[in-house]
Order: C-alpha cells, then structure tokens, then sequence
C-alpha cells in the first residue's frame, strides 16, 4: 500500500466528527469508553473464527483483509464477513473450486430507530465493496447485520452505486486534505460529543485551582486563594 493510504474505518471517525478523525490520525490520541468496548467485543467474536466455516453450498471467512491502490481510493481494511457463494454465474475465487458469488456483512451493534441502517455505515460496507469488487473481479453483495434485531439489512448499492461512489471520493479528498495540512480542525461542542471516546482529549474538563494556595504549599505560608482555571 502506498503512504497515502486510508485505513476504511477511518472514513467512520470523520463522518461522526472531522476533529475526531484528525486527533486519531494526526495527534495518535484514542481512549475508549462503552460504546467502542461494545463494539470490539462484537467484532472480536466475528473475527475469532468460530463464523469461519465452509459446506456444500458457500465458504464463509471472517476478519478478511481488502484494498484497493488506485487512486482516488487507496484504502484497505478487514472485512467482518466476506461470504462465497456457489453459483453458477459467479467468478473464480483462489483457493476455491468453482464459481461463486461474493457477499459482505458487516456486524453493528445497534440499528437505527428510523431509518433500515445508518449511512454511516452504509459508505463503511461500500469502501469494502470497491475493493472486494476489484479483489475478485466481482458485483459483491452488501449487508449490514445489526446485532440488536439479529436481522441483515441488504445494501442498494446495485441502484445506488453512482452516489455512493460519488460521496465515497468526495470524503476520501476531504480527509486527504485534512491529513496533509496537519491541522486539527476546531472544536464544536455538539449532541455527538457525550457519548465520543475521546471527549475528554477533545473538550478537556476544567476544575477550580488555586494559584496562591499552591505557590504557599510549596514556600510554607499563609495566603489568600486566588481562583483562576486551568485545564486537567
């Protein structure tokens, strides 16, 4: 791969929130709170090769590694799920006899209240999907698999693949961008920022402190306390 490449759960952190991103990417800065540990202790069971199987009509492999060089893409990641289904209309995949279809699913913990997935996601499975597609010379299929309803939700990027790919370059450009200038955009307080594993890097807590109390602390004397606020 080269330098410029993007990590495909990246493009996530920028979606929820630009300054995230670039704390991640540029500043290395990560905490993680109870939405991420939920979130990688589902991953970790997809990706522990108990859903790595094989039988008569498809072969399932989990935590699968894709990219794609070309630009303006350049990115790679690992799949949840890629499935290879045995059809007659499919392609050849190395490894395996016959032809097949290939299908992606992507495990998440919660799914919307109003809408069939989140979008956020939707472009997350697609970045997987330009790079599966050039991998095996295939259409895959894309699913999101929500693990509060235990149902997959099938992905239109058969009717909408012209919009997807469109947002997907228009994201990879912006974060590109950010990446290079080296510039932590500025914060903005917002819904997001509770429940942001980084919140507390981001916007810091501040605590009353006494300057006065500290400096006699130090010199062993008495004096008035002088309030001021620093961060912590």
């Amino acid at each position: 791969m080269n330098e410029d490449a993007i990590q495909i759960r990246s493009i996530q952190h920028y979606l929820y929130c630009p300054r995230r991103f670039a704390l991640l990417e540029i500043d290395r800065d990560w905490q993680e709170n109870a939405f991420v540990a939920k979130a990688d202790l589902l991953h970790e069971h997809v990706h522990d090769g108990s859903h790595s199987f094989s039988d008569h009509r498809k072969t399932v492999c989990s935590a699968m590694f894709v990219y794609r060089e070309d630009m303006p893409y350049g990115i790679y990641g690992k799949t949840d799920c890629v499935e290879f289904l045995k059809a007659k209309d499919g392609v050849a995949v190395p490894g395996l006899t016959g032809t097949y279809q290939v299908r992606l699913v992507e495990y998440k913990p919660k799914a919307p209240k109003d809408a069939s997935y989140h979008e956020t996601d939707a472009i997350q499975v697609f970045a997987q999907k330009v790079c599966a597609d050039q991998i095996w010379q295939c259409d895959s299929e894309a699913y999101l698999y929500y693990a509060d309803t235990r149902k997959r939700v099938k992905l239109p990027f058969d009717t909408a693949y012209a919009a997807y790919d469109a947002k997907l370059r228009q994201l990879l450009e912006e974060m590109r961008a950010i990446l290079e200038s080296h510039v932590i955009p500025a914060r903005k307080r917002g819904q997001k920022c509770s429940g942001c594993s980084i919140a507390d890097l981001c916007l810091p807590k501040q605590k009353p402190y006494c300057v006065r109390e500290r400096i006699d602390a130090q010199k062993g004397g008495d004096a008035v306390c002088e309030l001021s606020l620093i961060h912590i």
